[in-house]
């Protein structure tokens, strides 16, 4: 859980001269012309919409079509989007499409998980892993990704304040005493009081360890503004979030000759959102996206309220089987309790913010072969 701000990040400045759309389209660009240019592609809306605008770019540009590549698991139910990313390859007119099927292969410690892990490290997050096939298919070209796109849609923490005096919501009486807390509580009174409140119960964390933990990522939380455009400029931008997922990538990009963009997270784009969102924030992703790039995507695909889930592709027999065997090694036993956490993996659906754990794990147990 990367938490904080990225030490030695500037927040942007606040004016902009692009629409959010141009921004997206300038984003897009370079990596176009760094054929082949691969999107990772679930179906979607943010990858859905980083397909469009870089299909409408590429044409207007004389440039090759983009090509989306879609991961597939057949056996986890809760990942199948292919109605919906058909929708939107058909309504592009795409012609090539990269869909392999998987099983357990991406599994935390399946072939590509191990593949990152003996070149890289353990980098985060865990399921990075994913685009290793991706940057492979894309060797020696570029590779687009939604990364950030839940984060330019999400709305700030004290969103219910925002409501009120936007005038989103009615005003109730009974809602004044929390909004005025809320807005006008200094930050460490708003961070004491949400700490009590957090949903982090990892059990197998010792009790200090917990206690700071809750601790930061309250502190983190309550030094958000109230403002959605400052908040993206001056707390989104700087955050670890952004910058220690986007290094992982670029790590791993790097491998495969490989330039990576993320077209939400771009400066450029965040500071154009702050400018169409103003200070109370997007209005919903659906009705942002049918007014900035409604006329590239089909509008069932802008107003759908389903979410895909990958966990069942993550957590396999190859993790579960490595648990097992697990000798106690790799974590740190002054902030980890091991017993509390092998007991949390021996368990029938293990909480997936202890993988990063298992991967230490597994590049200590296995020695300097897998190193």
């Amino acid at each position: 859980m990367p938490i904080g701000a990225q030490p030695g990040v500037r927040p942007l400045a606040p004016d902009s001269e692009l629409t959010l759309r141009a921004a997206l389209e300038e984003a897009v660009l370079p990596a176009l012309r760094r054929a082949p240019c691969v999107v990772s592609f679930s179906g979607g809306r943010d990858s859905s919409t980083v397909l469009a605008v870089a299909t409408s770019v590429a044409r207007r540009e004389g440039l090759p079509d983009p090509v989306p590549y879609t991961h597939r698991f057949p056996h986890v139910p809760d990942s199948h989007e292919d109605e919906w990313a058909e929708l939107v390859v058909r309504h592009l007119g795409l012609r090539e499409w990269q869909r392999p099927a998987w099983h357990d292969e991406m599994d935390v410690l399946g072939p590509f998980a191990r593949t990152v892990l003996r070149r890289d490290g353990v980098l985060p997050p865990f399921n990075g892993h994913l685009h290793e096939p991706v940057f492979a298919a894309a060797r020696g070209g570029s590779v687009l990704t939604g990364i950030g796109g839940d984060e330019l849609f999400s709305q700030v923490s004290r969103y219910p304040v925002v409501r009120l005096l936007a005038r989103r919501a009615p005003l109730s009486p009974r809602a004044l005493p929390r909004a005025a807390f809320s807005a006008l509580a200094p930050a460490p009174l708003r961070a004491r009081r949400a700490g009590r409140h957090l949903p982090l119960d990892f059990g197998w964390l010792r009790p200090d360890t917990a206690r700071r933990l809750r601790a930061a990522v309250a502190r983190h939380t309550a030094s958000e503004p109230l403002r959605w455009d400052r908040a993206a400029r001056r707390w989104l931008w700087p955050s670890r979030v952004l910058h220690v997922a986007g290094a992982a990538k670029e790590r791993m990009a790097a491998a495969h000759d490989v330039h990576v963009s993320h077209p939400f997270s771009r400066p450029a784009t965040l500071r154009a959102a702050a400018v169409a969102f103003g200070w109370a924030g997007p209005r919903g992703r659906a009705g942002e996206l049918l007014r900035h790039v409604g006329d590239l995507l089909p509008r069932a695909l802008c107003e759908r309220e389903s979410k895909a889930g990958f966990n069942g592709a993550f957590w396999t027999a190859t993790a579960a089987s490595f648990a097992q065997r697990w000798t106690g090694v790799g974590v740190d036993a002054d902030l980890v309790d091991p017993e509390a956490l092998r007991a949390e993996w021996a368990g029938p659906d293990p909480d997936l913010h202890s993988v990063t754990l298992l991967q230490h794990a597994w590049l200590a147990q296995e020695g300097p072969a897998a190193r």
